[in-house]
């Protein structure tokens, strides 16, 4: 009798039992089944991808194709990236009004969710530069001067040392960067659009092109100092040059007659 009432169990055994079983079944279940955030998440992606493509073929397939494949008026989408797509319709080139050596800037005609429906249809298409978060183009800890060395030694000869702009070959042209949010800025340097060469994180990192965002911002800012006095446009040394030439020559010509006439005048009198 004391052996059978040693081996009997505690009344609440089975209930450890059980609650041991659905806590480790609960647990399986968290790790091998797919959780509703991520469900969510890929419902509304799928969504998103849906109402891209619908904008897409009203505004982007009679000159893209209706796959993205590209045509003889454009060309093919296929691995350009949200990120392309973000700078292009953000800035309002495209869809583009006409043809022509360069689309240029113009008003945007998308609203920014619209943005992000034809950036998600675009970055189904094939893998691309990803839109990039606030966190990537903030400029918080930049450092301007090495901002400024890096873009006089990889943009100034098109943009000009300011990023006032500059006149390209066959009608192109490298468009001013005064103005230009720093989110379009950091795509441009990720997309290389038009006739710009493209810097991705293994040419230019993610900390060169936040510097190089920050000495765009120092320049064009209000605040900036010119020590050298009217900066005529901010446009060079060529463009300063001339303007000292004519007006300078200029006015040095209409003094010469002046004191010639009076000198003559004196003379006669």
């Amino acid at each position: 009798m004391k052996k059978l009432s040693a081996r009997r169990r505690h009344p609440l055994a089975a209930l450890v039992v059980l609650l041991f079983a659905l806590a480790v079944t609960g647990g399986l279940y968290a790790a091998f089944s797919p959780s509703e955030a991520k469900a969510d998440d890929s419902s509304a992606q799928s969504l998103a991808i849906e109402e891209g493509k619908k904008l897409y073929a009203v505004g982007c397939a009679s000159c893209h194709g209706t796959g993205g494949q590209g045509t003889s008026d454009g060309p093919s989408l296929v691995g350009v990236g949200s990120a392309a797509v973000d700078f292009q319709v953000g800035t309002g080139r495209m869809p583009a009004q006409q043809p022509g050596a360069q689309v240029p800037k113009k008003k945007n005609i998308y609203s920014d969710a619209e943005i992000e429906q034809l950036a998600a249809y675009i970055a189904s298409l094939g893998a691309g530069p990803v839109t990039p978060t606030k966190e990537q183009y903030s400029t918080d800890g930049a450092d301007v001067a090495k901002g400024g060395e890096l873009f006089r030694t990889n943009c100034a000869q098109c943009h000009n040392f300011g990023g006032k702009g500059g006149a390209l070959t066959n009608g192109k042209f490298a468009p001013s960067l005064e103005g230009v949010s720093p989110k379009h800025l950091y795509e441009a340097m990720q997309t290389g659009p038009q006739n710009m060469p493209s810097f991705p994180d293994t040419v230019m990192p993610e900390k060169n092109k936040q510097d190089i965002i920050a000495y765009l911002d120092t320049v064009n800012s209000d605040k900036s100092k010119n020590p050298g006095g009217l900066e005529l446009g901010g446009l060079g040394p060529v463009s300063e040059g001339l303007f000292g030439w004519i007006f300078g020559m200029g006015a040095m010509t209409v003094l010469t007659i002046w004191v010639a006439a009076r000198t003559a005048k004196a003379k006669k009198s």
